[in-house]
């Protein structure tokens, strides 16, 4: 297990080896497509994120390295560190009247919120010597710098943070009670509330964040001008029982939270959105007397009563949840057809065609098993809204696209959508329209469907679609919240961005666990005040389509990119043409991995296995580290 001051480690790493163990998407590389933004003023902000905190900042004093001196005399700072370790990459001036630079050369400095605590007797306070370092470190390196309040369910061995745990106050809870400190890949993970705010774990974000800022509003504001963005938290999102194999849909289905301050809020949120109890029974079918007597869903109706007396069918539909209560349920496999450059899935419906989608997302799983197909740009998955189904066994066949016309099937599925008065049982066949002709799959095709199972039964209960509606509220409120407190500093003009995941490239994720949907309205929603969009991107979502799409649909707006990593080999052409493409759709930085380097040499640490670096074997990094290279020394300004 890794221990002591290893902070990067986990923060830099955790979130990427969760779209590996769930399967992200991938796709060819796009040519670079219309912009949907005006073209930025001034070139993308390369942020790389550097490995300086374990290294320098939470050094004890009296190191006798040349480095470690640096870092803990008197006065001492990161920023040497920092500089040594960007300065590769930093582009040639551009001369008079010639070609401006591709990019603009900055770093991201992460303040572990929760590392900035010290024991004093039976209590805590803010350790003012880490905080002067990272403010020294803003102030001695003139570097633009995009600065990271990172504090999340990742740990980062910080001795509060088990303190901290102690208390059920400060965790979320399933409906089996406080959610336990969970491992991810050996590692301990925190599921700390943000249902509430008034709990300790909010209180001390709060005052280290404060310290933080109070001590960098000390500075001229030359300096202060450097910092041109403000990430908050890093990942915010519900959890649930073991995080690591928990993240698909196979049951049985548990997420958070259902703490009581949790409840009650729920109970005024129907409140709000419907006003009298009436309409909600309308809704549901059901006979509450009061929005006071609801109950968020917490229990899958196929289980039965589970030794208590059988409530009113209303009220066990009501109380149903699973991964498909809400309405959605997923379509999806994977396709290889060797020689053609974009497969597509069709699905039908009872003999209807419903849609197709691109066989371009990401499916480590299916490299590893099947290595002869190279990359992982395998997956493919299409998202089905069954609200509206007629109650009865539907049909879905699903077509592999390996030319125009040329459908070859690669599985049929029946899903029982299920009615209320059927007692369990399940319902008659729906009616058939013919199928349109296949052919067989030529020799090398591969082809698999993984959901849905045969014969899925779908049980739709609106009271769940609204319970995760909710849920998402509470990750925004959370985020809203502290970035109030930001906006109480010198700092209330800096752009601030969420530090959230993105579910949907991931094809094994059941994206209603996680609950960040409304929190990716960051820019555009009044509910998240002046937040803009942070992203992390891994895999096709740094290259692909999905994300571009996604971006167009919800809503074009200034993003930043806080973690990036492709995943697979890139040169420097085509990593100039992704960064051109996120440059001109609106990314203000854009911040990847990197490992700190002292006199030309890598710190010896713990490293980090997505860091850009030319020593870096893992997940092609060393290769993108040059193709960054590349960009230097021959690109052009996105």
């Amino acid at each position: 297990m890794f221990t002591g001051h290893r902070v990067p480690l986990f923060s830099a790493f955790l979130s990427a080896v969760a779209v590996l163990a769930a399967g992200g998407g991938g796709v060819h590389l796009l040519h670079r497509v219309e912009a949907v933004q005006s073209q930025p003023a001034r070139p993308l902000l390369l942020a790389p994120m550097l490995g300086v905190l374990d290294t320098c900042v939470l050094l004890p004093a009296g190191g006798a390295s040349d480095l470690a001196q640096r870092c803990t005399r008197p006065g001492g700072s990161a920023a040497a560190l920092v500089e040594a370790t960007v300065a590769p990459l930093e582009p040639p001036k551009s001369q008079e009247g010639g070609a401006p630079a591709p990019y603009r050369l900055g770093y991201t400095l992460q303040a572990p919120l929760l590392q900035l605590f010290r024991a004093q007797g039976n209590a805590w306070e803010i350790d003012p010597e880490r905080v002067d370092r990272l403010v020294r470190t803003v102030q001695d390196n003139a570097r633009p710098v995009v600065l990271y309040l990172f504090s999340t369910h990742f740990p980062v061995d910080a001795p509060l943070e088990q303190i901290l745990a102690r208390d059920a106050n400060n965790l979320l809870q399933t409906q089996e009670g406080p959610l336990p400190v969970d491992a991810y890949f050996g590692i301990p993970t925190y599921p700390w509330t943000f249902a509430r705010t008034d709990t300790d774990i909010t209180a001390r974000r709060v005052q280290a964040t404060q310290a933080l800022l109070d001590g960098l509003c000390k500075l001229p504001d030359a300096d202060r001008a450097k910092i041109e963005g403000i990430t908050l938290l890093g990942e915010v999102h519900h959890l649930f029982p073991d995080f690591q194999g928990g993240m698909g849909w196979r049951p049985p289905y548990r997420v958070t939270d259902y703490s009581a301050a949790s409840v009650e809020g729920f109970q005024k949120y129907l409140a709000q959105q419907f006003g009298r109890i009436g309409q909600l029974n309308q809704l549901l079918g059901s006979r509450y007397a009061r929005f006071e007597d609801v109950r968020p869903p917490g229990r899958d109706l196929r289980a039965g009563p589970q030794g208590q007396a059988p409530a009113p069918a209303w009220a066990q539909w009501a109380e149903h949840i699973d991964s498909f209560a809400h309405g959605r349920l997923p379509v999806s496999g994977w396709a290889f057809a060797p020689g053609v450059s974009q497969p597509w899935v069709h699905v039908y419906r009872n003999g209807r065609w419903v849609g197709k989608t691109g066989v371009n997302m990401r499916r480590e799983d299916v490299q590893k098993v099947h290595p002869e197909v190279g990359l992982a740009d395998t997956g493919w998955r299409m998202d089905l809204d069954f609200r509206y189904w007629a109650e009865g066994v539907h049909r879905l066949d699903v077509f592999l696209e390996t030319a125009p016309g040329r459908l070859v099937l690669m599985a049929t599925r029946h899903v029982a959508v299920m009615g209320r008065a059927g007692g369990g049982a399940l319902p008659a066949p729906r009616q058939q329209q013919p199928l349109p002709a296949s052919v067989a799959p030529v020799p090398g095709v591969m082809i698999d469907v993984d959901m849905p199972g045969e014969m899925q039964t779908l049980y739709y209960n609106p009271l769940a679609a609204l319970w995760h509606a909710f849920r998402g509220q509470q990750v925004a409120r959370y985020l809203q919240f502290f970035d109030k407190v930001v906006a109480q500093s010198c700092l209330a003009g800096t752009p601030r961005y969420i530090h959230q995941l993105l579910a949907f490239p991931n094809p094994g994720w059941d994206e209603s666990k996680y609950a960040v949907e409304a929190s990716l309205q960051a820019g555009r929603s009044p509910a998240m005040g002046d937040l803009r969009l942070g992203v992390s991107l891994y895999g096709d979502a740094t290259y692909g389509p999905r994300f571009t799409q996604w971006l167009a649909e919800s809503g074009p707006r200034p993003y930043g990119i806080t973690e990036f990593h492709p995943l697979r080999p890139l040169d420097g052409p085509a990593l100039q043409e992704v960064l051109a493409r996120h440059a001109a759709q609106g990314a203000q930085f854009l911040s990847f991995f990197m490992e700190p380097r002292w006199q030309g040499a890598l710190v010896e640490r713990p490293h980090n296995p997505f860091s850009f670096d030319p020593e870096n074997a893992h997940y092609h990094s060393a290769a993108l580290y040059q193709a960054v290279d590349w960009i230097r020394q021959h690109g052009a300004a996105p």
